[in-house]
C-alpha cells in the first residue's frame, strides 16, 4: 500500500465553478489507475460523477470517445468548459448517475462517485456542493448503485474502474459485483490524510466506530471490475 497516490498522470489545467469537486487524492489514485489500464485511441469511455471533467478529459488525450455524467449543472458546465479549453471532445450529460447513458454500452467505465458516509437524514440536494461527497449512512447510496448497473453498460471484457473510501467496505463492493458476474479485485489502495469533509466529521465517525480513536489517514481503493 502505498502512502499517497502517485500522480503520474497528468490531468492539466483544470477550471471549476464554485461548489464542485475539484481533482483531490482519490482522482489522482484512479487517474493513475486509468494509465495503467492502457487506454487506446477509439474505445468507449463513461466518466460517471464526472465533476470538474479530469478524468473524462484525461481519456479523451488517450484518443477515446468520450462520455461523461453528473447530476450537478455546475459540475456539467464545468466539464463542458474544460473540454473546450483543452480542445477535446467530451459528451457531458447532465443526469443522475448511469442514468442519462441506460442502453448504452462502453469498453471503459471510471467513477469517482460520492462515498462519505453521513449522519441520519443529512442529504444534501442537487444544486450543493455536498452533493459530490455526502453518500448516505453507509457511504453507499452510489457506490451500490454502480456495482448493480455496471455490468449492464459494458461491452464482453469491457472494464469498471472505481474509486471510494475504505470506510464504505470495500469486500461489499468486491461482493455485489460478484454477483452481477463481473470478476473483480482491488487494483490500488492509498493511505492519505483526512480532508476537511472527513475531519469535520471526525466525532460522528469515530462514534459509529468507522475511524479509530489514533487513525489519522484515510484508505482510498480502486475497484477494478471485468465483464467477463
Amino acid at each position: 500500500m502505498t502512502t499517497a497516490p502517485a500522480r503520474a498522470a497528468d490531468l492539466g489545467r483544470l477550471w471549476t465553478l464554485p461548489g464542485v469537486y475539484a481533482p483531490q487524492a482519490d482522482t489522482h489514485l484512479l487517474a493513475q489507475a486509468l494509465d495503467a489500464e492502457g487506454v487506446v485511441p477509439g474505445v468507449d469511455v463513461l466518466d460517471v460523477c464526472t465533476g470538474s471533467g479530469a478524468l473524462a478529459l484525461l481519456a479523451a488525450r488517450k484518443g477515446a470517445r468520450v462520455t461523461a455524467t453528473d447530476i450537478s449543472l455546475r459540475a456539467v458546465m464545468t466539464a463542458r468548459l474544460n473540454a473546450a479549453r483543452a480542445g477535446q471532445r467530451v459528451r457531458v450529460l447532465h443526469g443522475d448517475l448511469t442514468g442519462p447513458v441506460s442502453g448504452q454500452r462502453f469498453d471503459l467505465l471510471v467513477s469517482n462517485p460520492p462515498y462519505v458516509p453521513a449522519p441520519e437524514g443529512h442529504r444534501p440536494g442537487p444544486h450543493t456542493p455536498a452533493v459530490a461527497w455526502d453518500a448516505g449512512h453507509c457511504g453507499r447510496l452510489a457506490l451500490d448503485r454502480i456495482c448493480a448497473h455496471a455490468r449492464d453498460l459494458l461491452r464482453p471484457h469491457g472494464v469498471l474502474l472505481m474509486v471510494h473510501s475504505g470506510l464504505c467496505g470495500v469486500d461489499e463492493t468486491l461482493r455485489r459485483l460478484s454477483a452481477t458476474g463481473m470478476r473483480c479485485a482491488v487494483a490500488d489502495r492509498a493511505l492519505v490524510p483526512f480532508g476537511p469533509v472527513l475531519t469535520k466529521r471526525l466525532p460522528w465517525l469515530r462514534a459509529q466506530g468507522l475511524i479509530g480513536p489514533e487513525d489519522d489517514k484515510e484508505e482510498l481503493v480502486v475497484i477494478r471490475a471485468e465483464r467477463i
